[in-house]
């Protein structure tokens, strides 16, 4: 921490003495940056040190810069993603929204889902969790998830064409079932199998889903087993700076 008696001189130090404000409070989440030129008279340095110092905060994800606008202490209120419950059991789906939906809304949050529906043939990756041959035909469904009209996550979901031809699966836009459509098709998932990784994003994962410079992604991949095979796998981009990602198990014998 930066003494009041030994001013920052590099940008270095000029990042250590704000991220200190921001640890402490003393600049809440939220709350503008000085701006530069207070900076640059409270630390005695120039211009060019104090840009490169909040720079550094920016690439820890500590503050963000708005267009046209000052630059803030990082704000988030992050959603509680309990993967346990999510679509287990007692699905909460309805006509109206999907299991995932039905979580947000009972958090007191307001959901939305934007999706894109088309027919492709299965990537290597695809291939490999659904156990088809790559470049076999998949149905895929391509969600943004918004929480509060922002942004949260990316999730699309392939299923076998011989499973979703003909079905609800091909339809355009939100559709939503009691118990989830693939049980309504006749193809349940009996068990699932998660698989969870973090890593930065890509270019186009980052301009969707509006990220700041600085923020990894969970990927979590979902791969959902009817009797014989899966019949769907999941791939779902969420920011890290917006999920707490939740798992309870039993384990008692």
């Amino acid at each position: 921490m930066t003494s009041h008696t030994e001013r920052p001189t590099t940008a270095r130090a000029v990042a250590d003495s704000l991220r200190e404000q921001i640890r402490t409070g003393a600049l809440p989440p939220g709350h503008p940056l000085p701006t530069s030129r207070e900076l640059v008279e409270q630390y005695g340095v120039t211009m060019k040190t104090v840009s490169a110092g909040i720079d550094l905060l920016k690439l820890e994800g500590l503050v963000v810069g708005e267009r046209g606008g000052r630059r803030r202490v990082r704000q988030d209120k992050p959603i509680t993603w309990n993967l346990t419950r999510f679509e287990k059991g007692q699905r909460r789906d309805s006509r109206a929204m999907d299991d995932w939906s039905a979580a947000i809304t009972a958090a007191g949050r307001t959901p939305a889902q934007q999706v894109v529906v088309s027919t492709v043939g299965a990537s290597a990756d695809v291939a490999g969790w659904l156990q088809i041959q790559e470049g076999d035909l998949v149905v895929t469904r391509t969600r943004m998830r918004l929480v509060d009209d922002r942004p949260f996550q990316l999730s699309t979901s392939s299923f076998p064409f011989s499973i979703a031809e003909g079905t609800l699966l091909e339809q355009e836009g939100d559709v939503a079932i009691p118990g989830g459509i693939l049980r309504s098709i006749g193809h349940p998932q009996h068990h699932v199998r998660d698989e969870i990784s973090i890593r930065m994003p890509t270019p186009e994962e980052t301009e969707g889903l509006q990220l700041p410079v600085g923020t990894p992604v969970a990927q979590h991949v979902r791969i959902g087993y009817g009797e014989d095979m899966p019949v769907r796998v999941m791939v779902t981009i969420a920011p890290g700076d917006r999920h707490v990602l939740v798992y309870e198990m039993d384990v008692s014998e």
